[in-house]
This record gives structure tokens, C-alpha cells and sequence, in this order.
């Protein structure tokens, strides 16, 4: 039965928070079905409530503030074709967003957003229309569901919180010296000149010498122009394109803070400041663009800073610093804001998609992004607003994260972003512990002071009386006892205190040295410590502790300067933190992270009031990492102006070259490296590139789910300079495009163990530059392991050298999707190519017996039903068939407390194409209550109401009706040799439709079985 949604002259959705008579009209038109279809009361609540959704957990939509996102393309994408609006998108790729067309069409965004809103009596707090289209807002729990469920919502999202995740990098990447990249562009003064970096993050320290400049004034400056009249900022760029920004002022920030160097400071904090009060930030918090912790400051300096000489902190010289770019201009973003309590500083989703709106209007070229939420099935709103920035031609470089050494742990999936891990660049800072056995071991350490031998003492043996040892095992605050440290080593595990907390706790108990060991495998870290210390491995640890044990109170060490043994350290290693692929988005198709870069131990300027009043200090993690990305990429941008972002990250990717294992050995692990270590020297001339665009990122996107209203492009299609697979079941081949900057020819060979590689032609060759060559390369498993992640390289040598990453995983077997059979008993056939020689486990399920409902549904209008996942259910399966294949409806699966329209609470899945039929798939979809919702979108060539037949079908294994068994079991297999079993049931009810599942050992990948008696 239809459902009418009356709403002024606006189209209405599920209205589940209406009360009174219209909740009632609700459950008067709906058909309540339980597991099996037996009549349930209205009243009944459901077994248990649904908790998550068919990819990775549905959110409880609750009261609150949302970002909500719209299907419709912002400023950055438009391409045109809506009457009297001019497209918007940049054809040069260099967006501008002073153009009159750009304001129209901002200005119906804007509009389209208001009426969205009001549609569930909703308002507009904040409106993105540059790189997302959407806005912020207060909505209730079914306001958010409500436009969870309206087609022209891309995504809602809760508002959330994220949180942040260079002395001899220049040296360590070739970037100085006569041969040096720098020198062969100009000179490192000059690197990035013209270009504007900006950098979302806790803001900046201005009076550190990285960021010193001339004072704003309206008269120009430098040879790009810079001025600045009221506050206004403006910048002619190397492009020819100008910036224009802002001097915010604010607590101790004023327009003097501003220069030539600094050409703009805005701040993002509205919803972050809302939530938490002022007498809850940090003491050394500003609401202005001042920097308050000093992470900010930190990756500023690291892509941007200028050249600064005699740099040294806490007494240790450190010589010459700078950024990757000293010649680039810095436009500060400050979205992230430190907290009295640490578990409440952070960054706001809401104030992270309005500084990526207000970055494209200003005009930046490059972005570095040192935030991160963690590993995620799903896309969050300002990694989409950055796909905006990037159509804008805005290249981001964004941190991995640091929840390494464990897989599938990485942040920051999206093809348009870089998305950088961490590794090691110096051997500088390690020292030696010499135990009085003669033993030494070599650890990471920023002291210049030896220490003389003295005795050892366990932080857990040291503990104060009444104290907890397990904290004093870590070197927690004041556990340790003066009486049993005093001149005395102190053994630390390193873990829940900050690492330099550690430091600080053995100096106020009066300890003369500090050995902090790893608990397991992790980054070694050179800290600036308060008494000397050294950082050394859990194999280290074991070591020194053996030691202690047998020698008791005569168990002695000194510290020596310098690694005084014979094993030298390789360079460079990935960071035993560096967050690891596969990514969760895509199940393992898209390679990430995209690149390595220096992240441990890397010297630039801090905000010296949250850093023991230093000005420059060693910081670790994928934030110090990215911004060397982002730094290098405004070094090419500032000498190829006009080259795109993927562009630069194509030459960034395929000049790589492999880091190092601890032994030395060349890494192959494309999860930890992604394309290798970064070569500055390289990248100006890679000779191919291989690049993707808005089209395949929205098609991707399509793919994942997102209603963007282009046909779905899979992730192993989309261009990039890598190639992943993870669910590989026979011969798969990936398309790749490659345009060349040169006249030449590249041979193509590749180096993946256990795989062939079979290119469409043996050679790429060029006449001259801009001739695009395509080639599918078609991959094959000999002898890889099954059910494991194999790397390594397929290579184009010729005047350059092109090499691009590869990660795949090959499975037991290519079997179909779906299998369809008649009758009340019968056989059909399941084709299969198996991955391997051997036999094969197959499993059946099933088969459950559907609940089908045929029923209308009028325009503009939900029809609703309810059903219940029983618990043991492996398959949830709902089939929308439309009587007139021309009318367009649209499906969506409500998790809900009980059959009450009310008490939905989240979108589980949803199938809302162009066409009429609908389906959906959910697999693994949590017991309880679900809601079945058919909008009638628009009616075909019969008219309205639409007719349609819906299906619905839990599958349990241990509920199994007809007899469905697989024969033979298991099934006799030979690689790439297509075979065959059958599957038959027996007993059927007459006139019904059935669903079976039948899973493969090996493998992730099903058939559907699906029977109809009828038939």
C-alpha cells in the first residue's frame, strides 16, 4: 500500500519522527511480515535491534549535527547542461571562483540546499557549494534519515572530530649540493616560488624564522605581487592565476602576523568552539590563527619553510633547515584545537568541508593534510569535498596515518588525494648502549652526552611505595622513587605515556638515563629528551633484560655517542607506525599508501609554549611525512606551473625507487611503501604518465554506492600509476593509459613472483610528446599462494625509467555471481575456473523460501514493510521488480527497533538507480528489525500508482528447506580449466521462490542460487 508523504509543494520522505495521526496513518498502511511471513502485531518490538549496515556498520542516526551532501556537482565539477547556468569547471585546470558564471551557479546551490533542508523542516547553518556541494545543520535522528533516503543526498554524515596524525630530509632526498634537485631548478631558495601551499592543521607559530617575511602593505611585494589592503590578501601566482586570502586577527594574532612569507591566516573553528567551552581549551590555545599545540607549525615548515641557519634546541645544533619548498607561500587553515583534555582536542568534520570550500576560492595550489579519522569502509565528507579540490586542480597530499605495523590499517583511500607513509632518513641520531658484559646495542637517540657506567634499574623494581609497578614499568608520573633511581639508568617500556613524559618522570626522581624499549615491533624515535636516552627494539629490550636478570644488582651499562657496532642501519626503512594497506574501500582494489616519504624524527618549527619553549623540535608520524609530499609537489608546481595533480603524482609514483628492510634487502610490500621512496631528482622528467580524472572518481564512486549519477567504474579500471586486486580468480586484466612527455620507445616487463603479466604490446612507444598509448596488462597466477597478498613492479624502460607498484591477491575460484533454477525439484549447472590444482570445498546454504508481496506504489510516495532478520541469518536479500520496466523506483533497507516506522534509525543499504528494478545484497546483516522502503522516484509509460513484486529472503545455514546440497563436494579442480558442479534441491512448495547461497573455500567471492517454482 502506498504511503503518501505530503510536504507543502515539496517532495516528502520517510517521515519516521512524525507522531500522533500520521505515525498511525503509517502503520495502518503497513504490512508487517516476520522471518517467515507470519503476521506479527504492530506492537511487537523486534528481537534485537539492527546495529549495522550491510558495509561496515550503519550509524545510529541520533539528534545532532550532520553534513549533509549533495548529489549535484559543486562549482569545481559543474560541466553545464542545467538551463541558463554556465559550466563552472575549470577546462585549463586551474578553477577561478571570482567568475560570474561561478556565483550564479553558487548562488542555486545555495538555493537547492535551502530546499533540501526545508523539505524535513530542516535549516541551513552552513553552506559548501566550491569543492562539495551541501551544508552543515542541526537535524534530528529522522531528519537525518529522512535525507539519508532523498536521492538528491549524496551522503549524511554525523559531524565528527578528526585528529592530526626537517633538518637532513633535504640531504637524505638529494634535494641539496651542485648535482641536488634544487640546484638543477634554480636554487633551494627558490623552490615552490610563485606557488601558495596551504595547510589545514592548529595553525602557526609566526615568529619562527621558517616563516619570516616582509609586512603586508598595499603597495606589492616580491615579484608575485603580494599585498594586502584591510586584512585582504592577493598573490599573482606562477600559473598566472591569483590568490586571494585573509588576515583573520584574534587572541595575540594580529595583521602584522601576516607577511610575504605567511600571505594568509584564516580560522575553521565554529563547530569545534561550540562544542567545547573556552575555559575547556588548552592554556596555550588561541582563537585566532595561532598556532596552539604546534603540529601546525611543524608541517608548515616541513613543506614551506624558509632556509634557516645555526638552528639549534635544548642545547643541541642542528645546523641548516628547511622546508621542501622555501620559495613557496603558506596560507594557513586552522581547523584542529587543542583541549585542556587531550581526548577533546581534535578537528571538526564541519570546520574541515568549509576551510576545503574557502581554500578553492582562495586560490591555493597545494594542500597538505595531517589529519586523519582512521581506517573506514566508507568515504567521509572532507574526503570528498577534497575530490572538489582536486577537479579545482589543487594537489593534497594527505598522511597515511600511524596505527602501524598491522594491515588494512591506513587512512585517506581516495585515487584523487597522495596519501604518504612514513620512513626513516637518518642515521644521525643513534647511540650505543654498552652493558658492562661488553654487549652494545644500538638505539635511536638525539643526546650529545655520554653517560659513565651505572647501574640499571627496572622501572617496575623502582616503583614508589603504594605505587602500581605496571606504571612504573611504562615510567608513568611520579611513579618512580627517587630512593631507588637517584644516578641510576632507568629501563622503560615504551607505550601509554608520551614517550617524552617518560624522559621528564626519571629526571624528577633524580635518574641519570633513560633505556625506553619497544613492548613489540615499532618505530625507533630520537626524542628530545630531559636526561639522555635511547630508544631501542623489542628484540633489544629482550637483550638488556636477560642481562638484568642474571647479573641482578651488578647489571651496569653506559651510554656511548655514535653506533658503535658493527651493524649499520639501512635507509630507509618504513616506520614501524606507518599505517599499512590494504584499504577497507574497495576490498582491497586500490593501492594504497601511494608513497614514502621521511616521518621520523624530522627537525622544524614548533609553537614553543605546548613544546618546552622550543622553537624547533623532532616530531615522528605520517603528519611529518605528508608535508614533504606536499612541499615537493609545490617545487614541481612552481617549475611546471600547468602540470594537473595527478600529474604530479604520476611522477612523484613512477620515479620511485624501493626502501629498505632491516637487513637491508630491497622491500617489496606495496602496502607499506606503496610506489617507494620519493626521488627528487627524478621527477621533473618521468617521460609516461598515468593519470585519472573527475570521470573515473565519480564512476568509482558510483561503484562504492554513491548516487552520482554516472555509470560505475570498478577501482582495478580507474587510472592510476599502481594496480591492485585483492579477490583475483583468474586471468584479470587492467587498463592502463600512459601519455608520454617525450619522443621514445619503453619496454615493458614486469617482476611479480608466483604471476605472468601479459601486456597488450611489448612496447609503449611515443612520436612525439602527448601521444597516449594504451595498454591492458592481464595478470595470471602460476604459483602465488593462495589467499595472500603478493607485490611487486611492472616496469617501462626506455628513456626513462617508469615503474608502477602492484598488489594482488589471487583466490581459489572464478564462479558466477548468480545461478537460476525452475521447480519444486531440479539441478542447475555452476560453471567455475578455479585458481588452483586440487580439490575444492564448496558450502551450501539456504535454501530460504522468499516472502513476496505484490503491491503498488503511487509517485512521491514510500511504500513500507517490515521484516525480520532472524539471528543466524548469513544473507539478507530484497528484489524490487517493476510491472512497467520504464517507471524508476528506488529501494532502501531501514534498520529500526521494531516494525514502528518511528523507530528507524539508519540507512542498512540501498539500491536508488535510474532504473526500475531494484536490489539489494547484505551479506552478514546483524539480526533484527529492518524496514523495507520503495519510493516511487517517477512513473513510466503506464502511469501511477507503479505495480511492482517484492521479494524478500533470510538465509540461514543451520534453516536450510529442499535438500540443497552441492554434488560433487568436494569438487575435483585443475588451474584455469573451466568445470563444473550442480546443486539440486528436492520438496519445493509450489508457486514460490527460494534462495541458496553457495560459498568456496578459499575465497570471498558467492553464488546466489535462486529458484523459482512457479516457473
Amino acid at each position: 500500500m502506498s504511503v503518501p508523504r505530503p510536504r507543502g509543494s515539496t517532495r516528502g520522505r520517510l517521515a519516521v519522527a512524525s507522531v500522533g495521526a500520521l505515525t498511525a496513518g503509517l502503520l495502518a498502511a503497513l504490512p508487517l511480515t516476520g522471518a517467515q511471513g507470519a503476521p506479527a502485531p504492530a506492537a511487537a518490538p523486534a528481537p534485537a535491534a539492527a546495529a549495522a549496515a550491510v558495509k561496515g556498520g550503519a550509524e545510529r542516526f541520533t539528534d545532532g549535527r550532520y553534513i549533509v551532501l549533495l548529489r549535484e556537482a559543486a562549482a569545481t565539477g559543474y560541466t553545464g547542461g542545467r538551463n541558463g547556468l554556465a559550466a563552472t569547471k575549470s577546462s585549463t585546470g586551474q578553477f577561478r571562483a571570482d567568475t560570474p558564471a561561478v556565483a550564479r551557479y553558487t548562488d542555486h546551490l545555495r538555493t537547492s540546499q535551502e530546499r533540501v533542508a526545508g523539505s524535513v523542516g530542516a535549516s541551513v547553518d552552513t553552506s559548501y557549494t566550491m569543492a562539495s556541494n551541501g551544508f552543515a545543520a542541526t537535524l534530528t535522528a529522522a531528519q537525518a534519515l529522512d535525507l539519508a533516503t532523498d536521492r538528491r543526498v549524496l551522503l549524511v554524515e554525523k559531524a565528527g572530530v578528526r585528529k592530526v596524525t626537517t633538518w637532513s630530509t633535504p640531504d637524505f632526498l638529494g634535494m641539496t649540493g651542485k648535482n641536488g634537485a634544487w640546484a638543477a631548478k634554480g636554487g633551494r631558495t627558490q623552490a615552490g616560488s610563485g606557488v601558495v601551499v596551504g595547510v589545514l592543521d592548529t595553525g602557526i607559530w609566526p615568529e619562527s624564522k621558517s616563516f619570516s617575511g616582509s609586512r603586508l602593505t598595499a603597495t606589492p611585494k616580491t615579484r608575485w605581487d603580494i599585498s594586502m589592503v584591510d586584512g585582504l590578501t592577493r598573490m599573482e601566482k606562477a600559473d598566472g592565476t591569483l590568490f586571494r586570502g585573509e588576515c583573520e586577527t584574534g587572541q595575540s594574532f594580529t595583521l602584522a602576523d601576516c607577511s610575504t612569507k605567511v600571505i594568509s591566516a584564516r580560522v575553521f573553528g565554529d563547530a569545534y568552539l561550540a562544542a567545547t567551552p573556552e575555559d575547556e581549551l588548552s592554556e596555550h590555545e588561541f582563537i585566532s590563527p595561532r598556532d596552539g599545540g604546534g603540529h601546525g607549525s611543524h608541517t608548515a615548515s616541513t613543506a614551506a619553510g624558509n632556509l634557516v641557519k645555526n638552528v639549534s634546541t635544548a642545547g643541541l645544533k642542528f645546523g641548516t633547515i628547511s622546508g621542501m619548498a622555501p620559495g613557496a607561500r603558506i596560507a594557513v587553515y586552522k581547523v584542529c584545537w587543542e583541549a585542556l583534555d587531550p581526548e577533546l582536542s581534535g578537528c571538526f568534520t564541519e570546520d574541515m568541508v568549509a576551510a576545503v570550500d574557502q581554500l578553492v576560492i582562495d586560490g591555493v595550489d597545494v594542500v597538505n593534510f595531517s589529519i586523519g579519522g582512521g581506517p573506514s569502509p566508507s568515504l567521509d565528507a572532507t574526503e570528498l569535498a577534497f575530490e572538489g579540490a582536486a577537479e579545482a586542480g589543487i594537489f593534497v597530499a594527505a598522511s597515511a596515518g600511524n596505527s602501524g605495523p598491522d594491515n588494512t590499517t591506513l587512512d585517506h583511500p581516495s585515487p584523487w588525494l597522495t596519501t604518504v607513509a612514513a620512513g626513516t632518513h637518518t642515521t644521525k641520531f643513534e647511540n650505543t648502549i654498552v652493558l658492562a658484559n661488553g654487549k652494545k646495542i644500538m638505539g635511536a637517540s638525539s643526546s650529545q652526552t655520554p653517560v659513565s657506567t651505572r647501574r640499571i634499574v627496572p622501572g617496575a623494581e623502582a616503583v614508589v611505595e603504594g605505587g602500581d609497578a605496571d606504571d612504573a614499568a611504562l615510567c608513568g608520573p611520579d611513579t618512580l622513587d627517587p630512593a631507588k633511581v637517584t644516578g641510576k639508568i632507568v629501563y622503560c617500556y615504551r607505550g601509554v605515556y608520551d614517550r617524552v613524559a617518560k624522559g621528564a618522570e626519571v629526571k624528577r626522581a633524580g635518574g641519570a638515563a633513560l633505556i625506553m624499549a619497544n613492548p613489540s615491533p615499532n618505530s625507533l624515535n630520537a626524542d628530545i629528551q630531559v636526561v639522555p636516552t635511547i630508544h631501542i627494539t623489542d628484540t633489544a629490550g629482550a637483550i638488556v633484560e636477560k642481562y638484568v636478570a642474571a647479573q641482578g644488582l651488578d647489571a651496569k651499562a653506559s651510554f656511548k655517542l655514535g653506533n658503535l657496532t658493527n651493524a649499520k642501519t639501512p635507509l630507509p626503512q618504513v616506520a614501524g607506525f606507518s599505517s599499512r594497506g590494504p584499504v577497507l574501500v574497495s576490498d582491497g582494489d586500490l593501492l594504497k599508501p601511494d608513497i614514502i616519504a621521511p616521518g621520523v624524527d624530522v627537525l622544524a618549527a614548533v609553537a614553543p609554549p605546548s613544546n618546552q619553549g622550543r622553537k624547533y623540535d623532532l616530531y615522528s608520524g605520517t603528519s611529518m611525512s605528508s608535508p614533504h609530499i606536499a612541499g615537493l609537489a609545490a617545487f614541481i608546481q612552481g617549475e611546471r606551473p600547468k602540470w594537473t595533480p595527478m600529474t604530479i603524482k604520476s611522477a612523484m609514483m613512477t620515479t620511485a625507487t624501493s626502501i629498505r628492510n632491516e637487513k637491508g634487502g630491497l622491500v617489496r610490500d606495496a602496502f607499506a611503501q606503496g610506489a617507494g621512496q620519493v626521488k627528487p631528482r627524478a621527477f621533473f622528467d618521468p617521460g609516461l604518465f598515468v593519470t585519472s580524472d573527475a570521470t573515473q572518481w565519480r564512476g568509482w564512486l558510483a561503484d562504492l554506492g554513491y548516487n552520482t549519477g554516472v555509470p560505475a567504474l570498478d577501482a582495478k579500471s580507474i587510472n592510476l600509476p599502481s594496480i591492485a586486486d585483492g579477490s583475483m580468480t583468474g586471468p584479470t586484466t587492467f587498463p592502463r593509459s600512459f601519455r608520454a612527455s617525450m619522443k621514445g620507445t619503453w619496454k615493458i616487463s614486469a617482476d611479480l613472483k608466483g604471476f605472468t603479466v601479459k601486456p597488450s604490446r611489448p612496447n609503449v612507444t611515443s612520436k612525439r610528446a602527448n601521444d597516449i598509448v594504451d595498454v591492458d596488462f592481464t595478470i595470471n597466477r602460476t604459483t602465488a599462494p593462495l589467499g595472500q597478498y603478493t607485490s611487486g613492479f611492472i616496469t617501462l624502460s626506455g628513456p626513462t625509467r617508469v615503474r608502477i607498484p602492484v598488489a594482488v591477491k589471487p583466490l581459489s575460484v572464478q564462479a558466477p555471481a548468480l545461478v537460476t533454477g525452475t521447480g519444486a525439484t531440479g539441478t542447475s549447472d555452476v560453471e567455475i575456473i578455479p585458481g588452483f590444482t586440487g580439490e575444492l570445498d564448496v558450502t551450501t546454504s539456504g535454501l530460504a523460501k522468499g516472502e513476496t508481496t505484490v503491491d503498488t506504489v503511487d509517485v512521491n510516495a514510500d511504500y513500507l514493510s517490515c521484516i525480520t532478520v532472524p539471528e543466524g541469518s548469513t544473507l539478507t536479500q530484497v528484489d524490487v521488480d517493476a510491472a512497467d520496466d520504464t517507471s524508476d523506483l528506488d529501494l532502501y533497507l531501514l534498520a529500526a527497533d521494531s516494525c514502528d516506522p518511528a523507530t528507524a534509525f539508519a540507512v542498512a543499504a540501498q539500491s536508488a538507480t535510474g532504473a526500475a528494478d531494484e536490489s539489494i545484497t547484505a551479506p552478514g546483516l546483524p539480526a533484527g528489525t529492518y524496514i523495507v522502503d520503495i519510493f516511487g522516484f517517477a512513473p513510466g509509460a503506464d502511469g501511477a500508482p507503479m505495480g511492482f513484486t517484492l521479494d524478500t529472503y533470510s538465509v540461514d545455514p543451520a534453516a536450510g528447506l529442499g535438500a540443497f546440497t552441492a554434488t560433487p563436494d568436494p569438487v575435483p579442480v585443475v588451474t584455469d580449466t573451466p568445470t563444473s558442479f550442480a546443486v539440486s534441491w528436492t520438496g519445493l512448495d509450489p508457486d514460490a521462490r527460494y534462495l541458496g547461497l553457495v560459498e568456496y573455500e578459499g575465497t570471498s567471492d558467492v553464488t546466489l542460487v535462486k529458484v523459482d517454482t512457479g516457473g
